[in-house]
């Protein structure tokens, strides 16, 4: 409850202040969004983006792996005659 009143109220100030368009309001929700997930990563203590980006890239190239592994055992029963 305590975070949706603090967004409706940024949204209160950004109408009282005039900000009509809705390119400035939406660019404006965004920004207030981003703080307050990174307030909350930080909170938290998740995974720097680098770090992050370094472990996606990891299980990519397991995911290769397993894929390789997987069309191998599929050639390899193909292979096998049956009398």
């Amino acid at each position: 409850m305590k975070n949706s009143k603090f967004i409706i109220d940024r949204l209160a100030k950004l109408i009282e202040q005039g900000m009509i368009s809705t390119k400035d309001l939406s660019s404006e929700l965004l920004t207030i969004l981003k703080s307050k997930r990174d307030e909350l990563v930080f909170r938290l203590k998740l995974t720097s983006k680098d770090e992050f980006e370094v472990l996606l890239k990891r299980v990519e190239i397991l995911e290769k792996k397993i894929d390789k592994i997987k069309s191998k055992k599929k050639t390899e029963s193909k292979r096998v005659k049956r009398s």
